[in-house]
């Protein structure tokens, strides 16, 4: 019954808008050409309830976008001119936005269309063999790099960002028509609320001049800077039926530096800087390491009270780390579907500093040697809430497994089994786990929607 009843929320969701009309526009196209299933699916808004960007005015983005800002969009340079015209200033635009991608926007592509690579953003001061050679721990020791190398790496940075960060304001919708890509490119919402992005495959938002950090870790690591979205000080943003990779350049093919990997991806989906109500559903996360931080930051202030985010009906398949990784925030997880293992995989739930992560009715399909008290792990926090949660390790037959329970019998200190709060914002039922691989697997993700 319950299995029925999610499938009712999908057509429900799918179905639960009034379409409206777009007439054409003489910069870019426009969306009056589009199917009646497109133009219904840009107009739809958050069911109500439907997690945590559901609260206070609730999650419209640009719904009610006029027909000149309703645009179809095929490249870098009509996706920017669709926001607004110019990157540096559209943040500050809270026009109603409406926008469907066709086919694939690349962040690194030229005003002019051309193709660029990392040695076009790169600072005239700034050479990889240079840096190695420069900061290298045998030769810098384990201090934090300084002088003019690392400081032609930072505008190396400031000119990629510049490129490939494409800054989204207030009260916008961008929608994926089928097939639609975002490669090599950072989506960020930061001060622009009420934003929806739905129906879109990002894959590689690669950083060109990953960080080196001695004092991060007993071997310091490699840190990039560019997520694939990024929600920064907002509230009621919705990110839905999206998949997220990192396609044919995974950070597990990137060479090794320092003895360090040298990573060239950050997270897939960050929600930080005092951002709020989020919710992310029916996305797909595959074979990538860092996933979804919430809260960026252990230092008790701005962040207490916010970072509300609701997790449901996602599936992380092949993925290592920040399932999510949670501080501070009342984050709602229910009904995933984790598909975990390999040699690589480091856990699932962060449970961070004053974190109350809710975590019920999830599905962990996890290769033969990983073990369930391993897909939580003690990032500084106290306790967690966790129930209904269902394991399938191998070939063999998927139980229930008190996953808080298992870590706590082989880690030290325990954590605590109360988070302080119940979810209130759930649209449906909460299926029973096993539901959960049936009707997720097929449907989360880009291109499952009808549109």
């Amino acid at each position: 019954m319950r299995g029925i009843l999610g499938c009712a929320t999908v057509i429900a969701v799918l179905l639960g808008a009034a379409p409206a009309a777009a007439a054409a526009s003489p910069d870019v196209p426009s969306a009056d050409r589009l199917s009646w299933t497109a133009r219904h699916l840009g107009r739809q808004t958050l069911p109500a309830r439907d997690g945590w960007a559901a609260d206070g005015p609730g999650t419209t983005g640009g719904s009610a976008a006029t027909p000149e800002r309703s645009r179809v969009v095929h490249n870098r340079a009509e996706l920017v001119a669709a926001l607004g015209g110019d990157n540096a200033s559209n943040a500050n635009d809270a026009t109603p936005k409406l926008i469907y991608v066709d086919g694939t926007i690349d962040g690194f592509e030229g005003p002019d269309g051309t193709a660029l690579d990392c040695a076009d953003l790169a600072d005239p001061g700034y050479r990889l063999d240079a840096y190695l050679a420069a900061y290298d721990p045998a030769v810098w020791g384990r201090v934090t790099p300084s002088g003019p190398l690392e400081e032609a790496r930072v505008r190396s940075v400031a000119n990629q960002t510049r490129q490939t960060q494409i800054n989204v304001g207030p009260n916008t919708t961008i929608v994926g028509l089928r097939g639609a890509r975002l490669t090599g490119l950072t989506l960020m919402i930061d001060r622009a609320s009420n934003v929806i992005v739905r129906n879109l495959t990002l894959v590689d938002a690669r950083d060109c001049f990953p960080a080196w950090s001695p004092t991060d870790g007993e071997a310091g690591n490699w840190n990039s800077q560019y997520d694939q979205i990024s929600v920064r000080r907002s509230e009621n943003v919705w990110v839905d039926h999206n998949t997220f990779t990192d396609g044919d350049n995974p950070d597990s093919a990137q060479p090794v530096y320092f003895g360090r990997p040298y990573q060239v991806h950050d997270g897939s989906l960050d929600v930080t800087h005092t951002a709020s109500l989020v919710t992310a559903s029916w996305n797909r996360f595959s074979g990538r390491d860092k996933l979804l931080l919430i809260g960026s930051s252990n230092t008790v202030g701005p962040d207490v009270g916010r970072l509300r985010v609701t997790l449901h009906h996602n599936l992380f398949d092949g993925v290592l780390q920040r399932l999510p990784r949670v501080r501070f925030g009342q984050v709602d997880v229910y009904n995933n579907h984790y598909r975990l293992g390999g040699d690589d995989f480091q856990y699932a739930l962060g449970v961070g500093v004053q974190s109350a992560i809710y975590a019920q009715n999830n599905f962990f399909a996890l290769d033969a040697p990983v073990d369930p008290a391993d897909l939580l792990y003690d990032w500084g926090g106290t306790a967690l809430t966790e129930r209904g949660s269902w394991v399938r390790r191998g070939s063999g037959v998927a139980r229930p497994v008190d996953l808080l329970a298992a870590y706590n019998a082989t880690h030290d200190p325990d954590l605590a089994a109360d988070a302080g709060w119940t979810p209130t914002l759930r649209r449906d039922p909460v299926l029973p786990a096993p539901l959960v691989p049936v009707l997720v697997g097929p449907l989360a993700g880009a291109d499952r929607l009808p549109i």
